[in-house]
């Protein structure tokens, strides 16, 4: 007998399960924090979007990723089906599961998972406000909405082997140093992990998915279109500038710009390219929702202010 199972029999561990909840709206990246969460509570088992991954490995359930619609992707979010539910309790029964995190939209979301396996009510709840700044959950909610990237905890192989495949996207390494842990490494929805971690840094692989229903087929724009409602909204950006050629492209996951302009003197052209780039893509995946991949500008003349 080991020492667990001494401290078991003698009462010395508490019995059952600890629950603790990580929760926020959707879209946050939740998703992409759970293990970093779960490391620094010592938890090796989530439950996320239907599934029970244990040690970044699929234990048992379905992922929500695979529904068509979204509220499909809801049901099996929460268990909906008995089937379902009755085979991940089981799978967490059977390998005596101590802790688990899991991550829900809202408190009510958690407990009600929590109720349908069979779990004690969370212990502990994080809300994803105490760890991630606004800009950063802004910046997840932009790759959820406009690209449609969600992520699985799980390492890629294990995605690639399952009938997952067909909505695996990319994969990405995330490194955690115990002395940052909230610092930086948090910081970058899709942030790549340090080129050479120290002793005292983990890696973690997330899976990058596009599920079906988060899917939605590119606006049949023309690029004539396109390029008359970019000229609008360059209009508004600053009413002097003109421009001269405006050429666009479609790429794998979106569009690339490549502008011609005339600016007018007394500007910094490499602020007012960088300003003018940042305002398009801004005013095109805000009111299109369109993905731009790049905006190329080509300053071809300087006006001169116009005289009394």
């Amino acid at each position: 007998m080991n020492l667990e199972s001494l401290k078991e029999f003698f009462g010395l561990e508490k019995r059952g399960t600890t629950v603790f909840a990580f929760y926020g709206p959707s879209g946050t990246g939740k998703s992409f924090r759970a293990k970093l969460v779960a490391q620094q509570y010592g938890i090796k088992t989530i439950i996320d979007d239907g599934l029970l991954i244990h040690a970044d490995d699929i234990l048992a359930g379905k992922s929500a990723k695979l529904e068509k619609n979204y509220m499909g992707a809801v049901r099996t979010a929460l268990f909906d089906d008995k089937g379902h539910r009755d085979s991940v309790a089981r799978a967490i029964q059977k390998n005596r599961i101590k802790k688990i995190l899991i991550l829900g939209t809202s408190e009510k979301m958690v407990n009600k998972i929590a109720v349908r396996l069979q779990l004690p009510l969370p212990e502990k709840y994080i809300k994803i406000e105490e760890i991630a700044t606004p800009e950063q959950m802004e910046e997840a909610k932009r790759s959820r909405q406009i690209e449609g990237k969600h992520v699985i905890p799980v390492r890629a192989y294990e995605v690639k082997n399952q009938s997952y495949s067909k909505i695996f996207y990319d994969s990405i390494r995330v490194s955690t140093a115990k002395n940052k842990f909230f610092a930086s490494l948090l910081g970058k929805f899709l942030g790549k992990a340090e080129s050479s971690p120290s002793q005292n840094t983990k890696l973690f692989e997330k899976s990058l998915v596009r599920p079906a229903f988060s899917q939605q087929e590119r606006k049949e724009i023309s690029h004539a279109v396109l390029a008359q409602m970019t000229m609008s909204f360059i209009g508004e950006f600053n009413e002097h500038v003109r421009i001269k050629k405006l050429t666009v492209k479609n790429e794998k996951s979106g569009y690339t710009f490549v502008m011609t302009v005339d600016v007018p003197l007394g500007r910094e052209l490499t602020q007012i390219s960088e300003q003018l780039k940042s305002f398009v893509i801004s005013m095109i995946e805000k009111k299109l929702k369109l993905r731009i991949e790049d905006v190329y500008i080509v300053v071809d003349k300087l006006i001169l202010p116009k005289t009394a």
